[in-house]
């Protein structure tokens, strides 16, 4: 028979090989533990200084050094040791990001030393999150590293920065009736739109490349001229004329984050301030249907706001390096001293669609750069006809399938008037622009720089060609009047 005392001594020494065999398999995760407890017991017995980085600083504007901190805890591999954290996908489907949770710690060692981070976030009365990154070392060792290690945050990172700047941003202002920080709120700016699938004159968009180039490099001559770096622009035009796509595109250019003033959602003059302060560096500011705001009598944003917000004191203490962008369908009813020189740079106009521009819609959605029905399309613009570049690229997107069958469409759009605001009024939009000053030129009542389409008022231009050949044969004919030989003699 078995002896029963061997057995409990077999059966002892499995379970002690067991569990010799799991603490060899998991001997990391044992010093990890080891490690904690050594760590708590130092911690307790040395004095510790703690350092706060915020989100912004005292005059309300974005701390720079709280992104560059905050980047490069996120790139941190003790990060993967904290006991929770975010993941998030990143630019690639398969990429999978690790971010700081909101009062997560993280733990880093520089030259030797211990320290650690606290993503702190605090709601205050006004339900605004307010966060800032706290840096927690010995005091024995701040002398010694503190300095070296804020340098080595910041060229850790410095590259890896500008590489996110690439990723851009769009913030939107949340609405509040409070001087609150942090009132912007951000996602992916992700518009597909670039000067290369925008359907207007190529000398006017190489006037605007070139324009802006010459701006970023201009630091030093703003500089120079005690002028702050920024430049403004109004694009204007009917509604669906590309004004939109065309401040996705300066922004695709210049790799500037966008915001987005909804003056709706400002409360006030101060308000409106606040919010322009609250901007970064490199970012291009956009207030779209700037005429509906101003004429409304119930917005809570006055005209002086709005000046200031272009030209006063704040703007020039807000940062350097922007664009601002202004949109509107109409300047007619616009106050004039909105549009003087120093607050308005360059001044844009977005006509309804020519045959030109037709041309380069059907090249990007049907993928067409000729076509049997083009002579057709090209007679009808010429008659007056005209519809938005919006309307067209709708109809185009639609029969994609088939291009005849959208010419077709396009056509009888244009014939009918069926293009939701063409017809008669897209006739007369054109009509009008004959009044308008040519490319290059001052328009002489609100100073800037005037761009135009080149293509933009072909009807007017020929009809004035017409008239005066049809003068010319009528004189030919009947011979010229007193009035006529009046002029002749002066």
């Amino acid at each position: 028979m078995f002896p029963i005392s061997l057995f409990l001594l077999l059966l002892v020494t499995i379970v002690g090989l067991y569990l010799l065999v799991r603490l060899f398999l998991y001997r990391t995760a044992l010093i990890l533990v080891v490690k904690k407890w050594v760590h708590w017991v130092e911690d307790g017995i040395h004095v510790h200084q703690t350092f706060k980085v915020p989100e912004f600083n005292d005059n309300v504007q974005e701390n720079q050094f709280y992104r560059q901190v905050f980047t490069y805890l996120n790139s941190l591999a003790s990060i993967e040791d904290s006991d929770f954290t975010n993941l998030f996908s990143g630019k690639k489907s398969n990429d999978i990001i690790l971010c700081l949770d909101d009062n997560q710690i993280v733990h880093d060692t520089f030259l030797g030393a211990r320290v650690s981070w606290k993503n702190e976030v605090l709601k205050g009365e006004d339900e605004n999150c307010r966060r800032t990154l706290l840096l927690n070392m010995k005091k024995k060792d701040k002398r010694r590293i503190l300095r070296p290690y804020l340098q080595h945050i910041h060229n850790a990172v410095s590259d890896d920065l500008e590489q996110k700047r690439r990723e851009l941003k769009l913030y939107m202002n949340a609405q509040s009736d409070h001087r609150s920080t942090g009132r912007w709120r951000s996602l992916p700016f992700t518009h597909s739109s670039t000067f290369d699938t925008m359907a207007m004159d190529p000398d006017l968009k190489n006037k605007v490349k070139s324009d802006l180039e010459a701006f970023l490099k201009s630091k030093q001559y703003y500089h120079r001229l005690g002028r702050v770096w920024k430049r403004s622009y109004l694009l204007y035009g009917p509604s669906g004329t590309g004004k939109s796509s065309f401040v996705a595109a300066m922004a695709k250019f210049l790799s500037y984050d966008v915001y987005d003033i909804d003056l709706s959602r400002v409360s006030d003059d101060s308000d409106l301030k606040m919010l322009l302060l609250q901007t970064s560096n490199k970012s291009l500011i956009v207030i779209e249907d700037l005429e509906r705001f101003v004429n409304e009598q119930s917005t809570r944003v006055s005209l002086s706001g709005i000046l200031t917000f272009m030209d006063g004191i704040v703007s020039s203490c807000c940062g350097d390096e922007k664009i601002m962008v202004f949109t509107m369908n109409g300047k007619e009813l616009i106050d004039s001293s909105l549009l003087r020189p120093g607050r308005i740079d360059v001044h844009i106009y977005f006509p309804l669609c020519s045959f030109n521009s037709f041309k380069t819609l059907a090249n990007s959605y049907l993928g067409i750069r000729d076509h049997k029905l083009f002579p057709q399309v090209e007679e009808i613009f010429q008659s007056g006809a005209t519809m938005s570049p919006a309307e067209i690229g709708e109809i185009l997107i639609v029969n994609r399938s088939s291009p005849s069958r959208a010419l077709k469409s396009v056509i009888t759009a244009l014939q009918t008037g069926d293009g939701r605001g063409s017809g008669k009024i897209g006739r007369r939009m054109t009509e009008n622009c004959s009044s308008r000053p040519a490319a290059g030129e001052s328009d002489g009542e609100s100073g800037g720089v005037f761009w135009n389409h080149k293509d933009s008022v072909p009807v007017a231009k020929e009809f004035r060609k017409l008239y005066g050949i049809l003068r010319l044969r009528s004189n030919k004919k009947t011979g010229p009047s007193d009035h006529d030989s009046e002029m002749m003699e002066r």
